[in-house]
């Protein structure tokens, strides 16, 4: 078996790695950029190219629903900022859409490996497609990992976005493919009294550790 350098990259529970960069928005320093909110960071393999081009206008076009849901979004890829810039107006040139979000310009590539987001069996010179949450508290919550010749999917972004925050604000815990509305589960019990209390309640009960639950919202 060949040997492989394994680069360290942020896991999550992990504190988001702070950084300080040039964005088409201005520069940022990470960490007070993502103060308070939801974040998403994700990253791209490059500008003008076709499915970059389509994901960078998902998120765009339902930038409203991340924004209602307290969530910053902020890109990413290995070019310059003029090559972003150059981007953006391209775009919104021929199909009307307009990158409202920061796209950081990471040429050296600081940010990229910080992250984990070069896979040098993928490319050594493109970051792959990686998508951090980032909670309010800066603490990564959940990462994606997508190879250069797929693109993410952006109903299953803004799910798992909804789900964490569902999670963090019910103390509850949300089956397969669950989505707002569907019931979630409770938290099994720890005790014999709070088995028995459970068995007395109105939950859907396929067994004693799987209890589900409509929210009060």
């Amino acid at each position: 078996m060949e040997e492989q350098n394994v680069s360290s990259m942020p896991r999550i529970g992990d504190m988001a790695p702070d950084f300080k960069a040039n964005t088409t928005y201005g520069p940022i320093q990470f960490s007070e950029y993502i103060k308070d909110s939801w974040t998403i960071l994700f990253s791209h393999p490059a500008d003008f190219t076709p499915v970059c081009t389509t994901e960078m206008s998902g998120f765009a076009v339902r930038g409203d629903e991340f924004r209602a849901l307290d969530c910053k979004l902020i890109g990413l890829s290995i070019d310059s900022i003029h090559a972003h810039v150059a981007w953006v107006n391209n775009v919104k040139k021929n199909t009307g859409v307009l990158f409202d979000f920061p796209i950081i310009a990471d040429i050296d590539m600081k940010v990229s490996q910080l992250y984990g987001m070069l896979q040098p069996n993928e490319s050594e010179t493109a970051a792959v497609r990686a998508v951090f949450f980032i909670d309010p508290k800066g603490k990564i919550r959940l990462i994606m990992y997508y190879p250069l010749n797929v693109g993410r999917n952006m109903d299953e972004i803004l799910r798992v976005l909804k789900a964490l925050q569902v999670s963090d604000k019910y103390s509850v815990a949300l089956p397969l493919n669950w989505t707002p509305g569907e019931k979630v589960i409770v938290p099994p019990p720890k005790t014999v009294a709070e088995m028995e209390e459970r068995e007395k309640s109105d939950y859907e009960m396929v067994d004693f550790y799987l209890a589900k639950k409509d929210l009060d919202v």
